[in-house]
């Protein structure tokens, strides 16, 4: 590939959920029906590990047991077992500790009782860093901060914690300020297929009508090649059109999430990571409406937003839930996770 930066490797534990149609997990593994010809094919987390260790990827995950957090019931708790005894059998396998760090992976589904019993026992393993899966599957906002806060506060501070499988730039400021550190998600390139460009303001959907005609490029403080080349009118054109109208918007994106996290990490070594959330907040809410999850979990991360809100009690749905909102630009809209 001749990527000459850090890599991180998944381990194949979150296709068991959307594919369990073709799979069957049971302790030694997780037998997949291969979707070329049908035959069995065995992922065990040795050869998870095995496969990880050959690709030489910095860091890599180990095999978990991923249960959608909409489903209740014994088989959250089994996962959540399943996943620490897998863990074992991971850091056995693993070939080169010395030059890639294995992550262990928090499971428990919303049930605070298993989170905690699986954040005690990956953190007894001493590894080198610390993933909070089985999220972005669908939960309400609420849950998911709160997840998201139990497992950092449990987590060692000076080891990366990582929230799998997020998200929308809200997420991630938010999940940041309640300790997290990386994230992963296919958000930024899923939502440029769709014809939809990530702005301060939230998001911005060429395929409208309004976009034809519109002589501006994409974000006017953006520096990306895309903004600094194309209006939104062409790029409107190309995007129901040409497939190269999501190539471009996937290049804006990427360039989008990567100022991001930039300005949110040195935020962080300023001491102002405050002001940059409420800052973050009033762009994307400048009426004031905060959705209350937010709220609820920027109380606890012990940062004051009550300047960026509303006087009156926000009952604003979570992101995911929203309606559109006017043209041209949409506040924390897109596709799920």
């Amino acid at each position: 590939m001749n990527w000459k930066r850090a890599l991180l490797t998944d381990s194949g534990g979150f296709q068991m959920s959307p594919l369990l149609h073709l799979a069957d997990i049971t302790e030694e593994g997780v037998t997949f029906q291969s979707p070329v010809d049908g035959k069995p094919m065995l992922l065990t987390p040795e050869e998870s590990i095995h496969i990880q260790n050959n690709i030489g990827a910095d860091i890599i995950m180990a095999l978990d047991d991923v249960v959608k957090t909409t489903i209740t019931g014994p088989r959250i708790e089994e996962a959540m077992y399943r996943t620490l005894r897998w863990i074992d059998r991971c850091i056995a396998a693993h070939k080169k500790p010395d030059v890639q760090n294995l992550f262990g992976i928090v499971q428990g589904g919303l049930d605070p009782v298993l989170r905690d019993i699986c954040v005690k026992g990956l953190v007894e393993r001493n590894l080198p860093g610390y993933a909070i899966g089985g999220l972005a599957g669908g939960e309400d906002k609420d849950s998911f901060w709160r997840v998201v806060a139990q497992c950092t506060a449990g987590l060692p501070e000076n080891k990366p914690r990582y929230v799998m499988g997020v998200g929308y730039p809200l997420d991630i400021v938010v999940c940041s300020a309640l300790g997290a550190d990386m994230y992963d998600c296919v958000y930024p390139t899923r939502t440029a297929r769709f014809g939809t460009a990530l702005v301060p303001e939230g998001v911005l959907k060429l395929k409208q009508n309004a976009m034809a005609t519109d002589e501006r490029p994409i974000d006017p403080t953006c520096s990306c090649m895309v903004c600094k080349k194309y209006t939104r009118a062409y790029l409107h054109c190309l995007v129901t059109k040409d497939a190269m109208g999501s190539q471009l918007l996937s290049y804006h994106n990427l360039s989008f999430m990567m100022r991001l996290s930039r300005d949110l990490h040195m935020s962080i070594l300023e001491g102002r990571f405050p002001e940059f959330v409420r800052g973050f907040l009033r762009v994307q809410f400048p009426k004031g409406d905060v959705p209350q999850w937010v709220r609820n979990a920027m109380e606890v991360a012990g940062i004051d937003i009550s300047e960026c809100c509303a006087s009156t009690k926000c009952l604003t749905p979570s992101i995911d839930e929203q309606p559109p909102l006017p043209i041209p630009v949409e506040a924390n809209g897109g596709v799920p996770n």
